[in-house]
């Protein structure tokens, strides 16, 4: 038996495998995917394969959805606008205003810009610190460098200005000596100096001495520009802050007079404003439309003025207000609109009123354009019938 079956392992090892069909190959597999469980994960399979091909082959599925590109650059900052005259004057823009010149320099000397504007004439007016095209004149008839003995006391804060023992007051000392010749007179005040040293220099030197000029008390080195502006033969005067109407959003700076103050109030923020330097002849206002309206307040600033022998001449603000030892009212304010045009227009608004009356003052700020303006106006003057006075000759003793 066990030889039979051995001699059948032997055929059946010598002959050739049998053939099965497709059908039945597969029939095992397809039996097997048709489990529930199998057949489940396949299709998840299937529809994970799709959607790899589908991205594979055609992109972002999201690409046919609308879109935009924004290209984000920051804008350059906008240039800081030419301060005002009130910005100028105010004690916390000091440095703002310095830095349009450049590098400040003092008395000893100020390099300058290269920017002009263009006059009605054809002539050039420099703009904000660049070089005004006036001539630098030479000094002439300088006046006596102060302080002049018996003129001033000691104070608190620096000498302040008195009338001497023998009746001699500052507001006749400290001014241009002056004679009419008979011709209307015009006279100009040029105000805000000595917080921008080009202008200043500029203002002293290419102004006629006839020009009055006005220093703001903040000034740093008041007293050597005050003796600048002396040497070259003008007369000076020392600007004064009033509160004006918005006060204190509106705020001229620190010992501002205000209309709420009290006489001891009033002294002490004078005492210190006038200790500032010497050689003044007179006080003019910055602002102070409601500080004038105050009886009380200004009943005791005029009172100091005219104890102290110093006069006031005001740019228009406090036209009725009498007292001081001497007073004066602005007829016009030339540079309220900072162009040429409108500058030599007022100027010359000036010049009709002393033709009319025999005399007329106007004032002004020491922008470039006001000083290139109102050096090229004076030079005409006497041709026209007309006399440069300084500010001093229109200032009347109370009662007179």
């Amino acid at each position: 038996m066990f030889a039979k079956r051995q001699s059948a392992l032997a055929a059946a090892a010598g002959a050739p495998p049998a053939r099965r069909s497709l059908a039945e190959t597969a029939a095992p597999i397809l039996a097997f995917l048709k489990r529930p469980p199998v057949a489940v994960a396949g299709a998840g399979l299937l529809l994970l394969a799709a959607g790899g091909l589908f991205i594979a082959v055609l992109g972002d599925p999201r690409a046919g959805a609308p879109s935009a590109r924004v290209s984000l650059e920051r804008s350059a900052p906008a240039a800081a606008p030419v301060p005002t005259a009130q910005e100028v004057f105010s004690f916390g823009a000091m440095g703002v205003y310095q830095d349009l010149a450049g590098t400040p320099v003092g008395p000893d000397g100020a390099p300058l810009g290269d920017s002009v504007i263009t006059l009605p004439d054809g002539a050039s007016v420099s703009g904000s610190g660049a070089p005004i095209t006036a001539p630098v004149r030479a000094p002439s008839n300088p006046l006596v460098q102060a302080p002049i003995a018996g003129l001033s006391q000691p104070g608190p804060n620096g000498p302040l200005p008195v009338i001497a023992a023998d009746g001699r007051v500052p507001a006749q000392a400290y001014a241009r000596p002056f004679r009419s010749n008979g011709k209307p007179m015009v006279a100009v005040v040029v105000g805000g100096l000595g917080l921008n040293a080009v202008t200043t220099r500029a203002a002293i030197e290419r102004l006629p001495a006839e020009v009055t000029l006005s220093f703001v008390p903040y000034a740093e080195g008041l007293q050597g520009w005050i003796d600048l502006a002396r040497a070259h033969g003008h007369e000076v005067m020392l600007e004064i802050p009033m509160e004006p109407t918005g006060y204190p959003a509106t705020d001229p700076g620190p010992y501002t007079l205000l209309a709420s103050g009290d006489a001891d109030d009033i002294q002490s923020r004078l005492s210190w404003i006038l200790g500032r330097a010497t050689g003044y002849f007179a006080v003019t206002n910055y602002l102070g439309d409601r500080f004038v309206t105050s009886e009380a307040g200004m009943g005791t600033f005029m009172g100091v003025l005219r104890q102290r022998g110093l006069a006031f001449l005001d740019d228009g603000t406090a036209r009725r207000r009498p007292g001081a030892w001497a007073r004066a009212s602005a007829d016009r304010v030339i540079d309220e609109t900072q162009n040429p045009a409108a500058i030599m227009g007022q100027l010359n608004a000036v010049e009709a009123a002393a033709k009319q009356r025999g005399s007329a003052l106007g004032m002004g700020f020491s922008y470039p354009v006001t000083v290139e303006a109102v050096a090229r106006w004076t030079a005409g003057l006497d041709a026209r019938g007309l006399q440069l006075a300084p500010a001093s000759a229109m200032t009347q003793r109370p009662g007179r």
